[in-house]
């Protein structure tokens, strides 16, 4: 009797496509600040990066779809606070600093 080989080296039901995407938008937004460094629009493409890859994690890794309500809405909240925040402190970062600081 031969043992079985597998026919692939994933699980059934890996999340392939997300993960390259993942990988994809993480080379992208490295190339982008390293071609357009300091370009004023700049800040703006890295926050919608970051804001659609947190989307990507919260939805196929943590599979925030289905989770409780109350834990999804908090998902979405903080995928949406963080790149918010990216962009205050990158044009307003001397104010932020300035009312942050002791």
């Amino acid at each position: 009797m031969h043992p079985s080989s597998p026919s692939s080296l994933l699980p059934p039901g890996a999340p392939v496509l997300p993960w390259l995407a993942l990988v994809v938008l993480t080379f992208l937004s490295l190339f982008l600040g390293e071609w357009f460094h300091g370009a004023a629009w700049l800040p703006l493409l890295v926050a919608a990066i970051l804001w659609g890859k947190g989307t990507l994690v919260a939805r196929h890794f943590i599979e925030s779809h289905r989770a409780h309500p109350f834990i999804a809405w908090l998902l979405r909240a903080f995928i949406l606070l963080t790149p918010l925040l990216l962009l205050l402190t990158a044009f307003f970062g001397r104010p932020v600093a300035r009312f942050f600081s002791l």
